[in-house]
């Protein structure tokens, strides 16, 4: 069985889709209500290189999407078929309208609503996050607990890289921790401590923003970061997704769910290939690969 995956931020690059875009232009509506929704034109922010705010959270959000969803119409076109959906982070919310749960427009007020909250953060809150390799996530709590200050594991995406997050002072002790126990440390190329108490008002600023919009039922089993499960309760979304601004990611709980559940090919949609290399460090005996361009589109088999 298939199961469709989304990337989350960090993953955006200069670019990013401009060749299926050029190819599918039945699909170009994506961007046209996208760019009528957020009030800017999303084909500048995703193909001229020579934008240099991609990396913003307030442009970084939508374009992801946008181009996650511009791969996923294009591979269903060419035959990709599904039978349940995931997201890393903001993954999810285009996991939301691949699945149903948002049409498109209300995709984009969400994630407008969701870039602006974490933007507003972003400026006036001194955080930070790094990826943790080498070391396990009770190895990763372990330091946490111990550090001075504000500082947290926020995204569990393999068994052997935890992200953490927190006020950057106390993310930088906890690095120099982690780098004398012989651990990898990556610090992350965002504007906050995404997934943190920190977020709280971001959460807050959010959940006002999106309380009105429709939320449906899937058509196909979508898997959730902050169960790290199935999800099948969807009678009040807004909440949870404020939930999910302050709580950590549990990828790798959520991939193990997936494969207990009986799927076995794994496909990555949208810019990037992050998920897809997690995919094949937590699982065994699957198929995981990504599409992000026309020739990953074109060695594709569904």
């Amino acid at each position: 069985m298939n199961i469709i995956l989304f990337a989350g931020q960090g993953s955006q690059y200069s670019g990013m889709g401009k060749d299926i875009y050029d190819k599918y232009p039945e699909f170009h509506y994506i961007f046209e209500t996208g760019s009528k929704i957020l009030g800017y034109d999303l084909c500048k922010v995703c193909f001229d290189e020579n934008f240099e705010e991609l990396s913003r959270t307030y442009y970084s959000q939508p374009a992801i999407m946008a181009v996650s969803l511009l791969c996923f119409e294009a591979a269903k076109k060419e035959g990709l078929s599904f039978e349940a959906v995931a997201g890393h982070s903001l993954g999810e919310y285009a996991a939301m309208v691949a699945s149903g749960i948002l049409s498109l427009e209300d995709g984009f007020k969400v994630i407008k609503a969701r870039a602006e909250a974490f933007d507003k953060v972003a400026s006036s809150a001194n955080g930070a996050m790094a990826a943790v390799l080498k070391l396990t996530a009770d190895e990763v709590r372990e330091v946490c607990d111990a550090t001075e200050g504000y500082v947290v594991p926020v995204n569990y995406n393999s068994p052997v890289q935890t992200v953490i997050a927190g006020e950057a002072d106390a993310v930088a002790r906890a690095s120099a921790v982690f780098k004398e126990k012989k651990a990898r440390v990556m610090p992350l190329n965002t504007e906050s401590a995404f997934h943190s108490e920190i977020m709280k008002p971001a959460s807050e600023d959010f959940y006002e923003n999106i309380k009105d919009i429709t939320f449906n039922k899937p058509t196909v089993k979508f898997f959730s970061n902050l169960l790290g499960a199935e999800l099948t309760d969807f009678s009040d979304m807004p909440s949870l997704l404020a939930k999910h601004v302050v709580s950590p990611v549990k990828f790798t709980d959520e991939l193990v769910a997936v494969k207990e559940s009986g799927f076995d090919k794994y496909i990555e949609l949208g810019p990037g290939k992050t998920l897809t290399g997690l995919v094949k460090k937590t699982l065994s005996d699957v198929v995981s690969f990504n599409i992000e361009n026309l020739t990953s589109l074109e060695s594709a088999e569904f």
